[in-house]
């Protein structure tokens, strides 16, 4: 099996088989994202090269494989017919199936339109990971998402009228200190109405060879200590009354939260107050700079 550039796929999909689909990202202008910036220009990977890695796939680890993950970072963007190809292969190569997902940011939803959404939710696509990242509209701006609040909720909504688990990340401390409370209700308010299956946390770390981290280090962008991530938090949670399940499955978290929203809002809510209670010194640094 292939692989070009760097492997990266979400927490949720440790134990999903990997076959690239496509390299690198078609936007790949996300200030805070490193992810796709030293690695190959975004195209598309002939289907005969997928299919032929989906059989070898089965070669080494039979015909049981219940979950696949297609990266690489906006797989939703290629070709739709490209794409049902490649999902109706990997049905019949593994007809044990049970989900099949890909990266998707609001942008190539939106042109991928309600038709060709329902032609791949028909075909086995079962859920979009989408980097919905805030839903305040200058936060959006400034870190060069590519879609505005409008668009991602427009492009949320597709999804789940097609039938097509979503999703969505948000990252916390992504406005700063000063955008903090209009990110924290915006992005509560997109969710509310977009309604995603799950609602995934992460916290801003500033990368290596980002805009964002350069920004951090001139002073321009001031970064949210631990209690204010969680202040934050706390504002999201409090805002949100979408039904959706709350996961905060990444390593830059200060705080596990994990629960079922409207449900389980005074739990979580309880468990950041509690975290709230600690000395900022008992959590990881929130940065060390690069020099």
């Amino acid at each position: 099996m292939r692989y070009e550039g760097p492997i990266y796929r979400p927490p949720s999909e440790a134990d999903s088989l990997l076959i690239q689909a496509t390299a690198g990202c078609p936007h790949n202008k996300c200030t805070f994202c490193m992810v796709y910036k030293k690695g190959p220009k975004f195209k598309v990977r002939p289907v005969e090269e997928i299919v032929a890695d989906l059989e070898e796939a089965r070669e080494r680890f039979g015909r049981k494989v219940r979950s696949l993950f297609l990266p690489a970072g906006n797989t939703i963007a290629m070709p739709t017919p490209s794409l049902v190809a490649v999902l109706e292969a990997a049905r019949r190569i593994f007809p044990f199936l049970q989900r099949v997902t890909v990266y998707g940011s609001s942008k190539y939803i939106l042109e991928k339109g309600e038709a060709d959404l329902l032609h791949l939710a028909r075909a086995g696509l079962t859920r979009v990971h989408v980097g919905l990242e805030s839903g305040d509209d200058e936060v959006l701006r400034r870190i060069k998402k590519g879609a505005d609040r409008q668009e991602q909720i427009a492009a949320g909504r597709m999804l789940r009228s097609a039938g097509i688990e979503n999703s969505s990340y948000v990252v916390l401390g992504i406005g700063g200190r000063e955008r903090s409370l209009e990110h924290a209700r915006q992005t509560a308010a997109a969710l509310n109405a977009i309604e995603p299956d799950f609602v995934r946390l992460r916290t801003f770390v500033p990368k290596e060879n980002t805009p964002l981290l350069k920004e951090v280090e001139r002073g321009s962008f001031g970064m949210l200590g631990p209690h204010g991530v969680l202040r934050e938090t706390r504002r999201l949670i409090e805002a949100l009354e979408a039904q959706t399940e709350l996961v905060s499955d990444h390593y830059t978290n200060y705080v596990n939260l994990h629960g079922r929203l409207p449900g389980d809002k005074a739990s979580l809510l309880s468990r950041i107050d509690e975290a709230l209670e600690l000395d900022e010194s008992r959590f990881r640094p929130f940065f060390v700079g690069t020099e």
